[in-house]
Formats: C-alpha cells, structure tokens, sequence
C-alpha cells in the first residue's frame, strides 16, 4: 500500500505541470484518499495501544476474583474445619453415653446423622470452590503470560527506536546547528530539518547540503527495514507568490516531502513500500508565523519514523 503511496505521490509530482486539470484533479482525490488511508493505519497503531490498556485492565479484574475465590476458599475451609470438630465431638460422646442412657444414644445419633450432612454439603461447596479457584487461577496465569508478551514487544519496539535514534543522531552529526533536530516521544522517532538546510525559497529544488544530509539519514533507514517512514513537508503562512506551477503551499510543502522521498529512494536498501510523502502546508506549526525566527522553524520537512506492529496486533488478536 506504501508503494502505491509513493508511486502516485510521484506521479502527481511529474504530471502536475503538463496534464489537464481534470486529470489533475483526479491525481489529487487519489492523493488525498491515500492520505486518508494513511491516517487510519496511524488510528489502527493507536487503537492497538487502547487495547493493551483494556487488557492490562481485564487483568487487574481477574486478580480480584481470584483473591475474592481465595477468602471464600479460606472461609469455607475454616467452616469445614469447625463442623468436623463439632462431629468429633459428638461421635465421643455418643461414645461415652452409649453404655448409660438408650435415649441419649438415640439422641445424638441424629445429631450426628445432622452434622454428616452439613459436612457432606460442606464438602461439596469447598470442591466446587476449590474448582472455580483453579479455573481463575489459570485465567489470571494465561491473562499474566499476555500481557508480559505485550509488555516485552512494546519494550523491544521502543529499545529499537532508541537504537535508531541514536544512530540517526551519529549519522547526521555534521549537521548541528544546521536546523536539525531529533527526538524520540510516543514511541516514534522525529527529524526535522528546516528548509534552510534543504531549499532555497520557494523552491523544492534539494541542495548540495540538504542532499548530502537526506542521503546520511537514508544510510541508516537501509539498515532498518522494520520502520515506516513518513515524509511531511510543512510551510509558514506567508502565502506562495511563485510561479504558476503551484497552487499554493500546501502544494509546495507537497513537492517539498515528495523531493525528500525520491532521494531516499536512491537508496536500494530501502523498501519503498515503506516510504511516505505528505504535505501539510501551514497548518501544522511549531512556534508562531509572528516573527522571522518563528516562520522559519515553520519551514520545515519531518521525517516520522514508526515500528511496524506486526507482532503486536498479532498478539492482540490471538485471544
């Protein structure tokens, strides 16, 4: 599906300048649905996560019933315990008082006849609870096992991105201070690259550092083909006042992310079906259009690296 992505992405890119405008827009629905599609595989990764949650929460629901089992358990042994010692008891003194009195004798032999059927239900109630504290038992054993599973892959996952960010972060050393920043949160890895390192203005045109800097970045996605890679293209709110081969800058920021893709598909150890391009123009900033300073951290391309769930949701949906 990522490979239709790009292949339409790139299409779009090559046809926009030469096809008619109904063929144009045609491109452009196809572009927006598949960025839809992409928008639900990031809902799909996230409702994953929801239901790791719901079963940590189902877990922390078995531990009680099983502690609820274990005193009533407990009480109905301590219940057992006792009538048996009543029925001791009793059974010594239809012993003694069988030599003496007929009447006594008959007396407590129907005590005893009493007190062996409360025993014999006792007996049942405590097997049959004894049954249903095995049956949670394992339930809670099972539900453990679970989420220790969940619990490790989401634990590689992140170590992985660690490592990746790590590695990103050496790959692309020559370029500090360069407006380049990366970080690590929710699980994915983001590297934003301001377009002074990348474009001239108004232009999606790489440059000679920017190129050199994407190819860098590119060396270590080879090395990672577990990651999915999302390529967003991001502009001030200064309106575009090029030529007329944009629209405007959402299309700019378009042609910017598709620009960035088609470098890194240079590089044959990465599966384009794991590349992405989208352009969100202005309407994802980081710091206010106010000021100079602010617009530029505006202008930017981000990359958003993401694990694959694969064995996550294939856990998940083991039970």
């Amino acid at each position: 599906m990522i490979k239709k992505v790009s292949l339409a992405l790139v299409t779009l890119v090559l046809l926009a300048s030469c096809v008619s405008p109904k063929v144009y827009k045609d491109l452009e629905n196809k572009y927006n649905n598949l960025k839809k599609e992409n928008r639900k595989l990031t809902q799909d990764n996230e409702a994953l996560l929801d239901e790791k949650t719901a079963a940590e929460n189902e877990l922390k629901q078995l531990k009680a019933a099983y502690n609820d089992a274990v005193a009533q358990r407990d009480k109905l042994q301590a219940d057992y315990d006792t009538t048996k010692a009543n029925l001791d008891a009793l059974t010594a003194s239809y012993n003694a008082l069988e030599k003496n009195s007929t009447a006594a004798i008959a007396a407590n032999s129907q005590k005893n006849r009493e007190l062996l059927a409360q025993l014999d239900a006792k007996e049942q109630a405590l097997a049959a609870e004894n049954a249903r504290l095995e049956k949670l038992k394992r339930e809670l054993e099972d539900r453990s096992n679970r989420v220790a599973e969940l619990e490790k892959v989401i634990a590689d996952k992140d170590a992985a991105m660690t490592a990746l960010k790590d590695a990103i972060t050496k790959a692309l050393t020559d370029f500090e201070g360069k407006g380049l920043t990366i970080e690590q949160r929710d699980g994915k890895v983001y590297v934003s690259m301001e377009n002074k390192l990348l474009f001239s203005s108004g232009s999606w045109a790489v440059g000679v550092e920017g190129k050199r800097a994407v190819q860098q970045l590119g060396s270590v996605l080879g090395q990672n083909p577990d990651i999915a890679v999302l390529i967003e293209g991001h502009t001030d709110n200064v309106p575009y006042q090029g030529n007329g081969q944009l629209v405007g800058n959402w299309d700019l920021s378009t042609k910017r992310a598709t620009a960035i893709v088609n470098i890194l598909r240079e590089n044959n150890n990465i599966n384009p079906e794991n590349l992405t391009a989208a352009g969100r123009g202005e309407f994802a900033p980081i710091a206010t259009n106010d000021t100079p300073e602010g617009r530029a951290k505006n202008r930017r391309i981000e990359v958003i690296l993401t694990p694959k769930l694969d064995e996550l949701s294939k856990l998940l949906n083991e039970n």
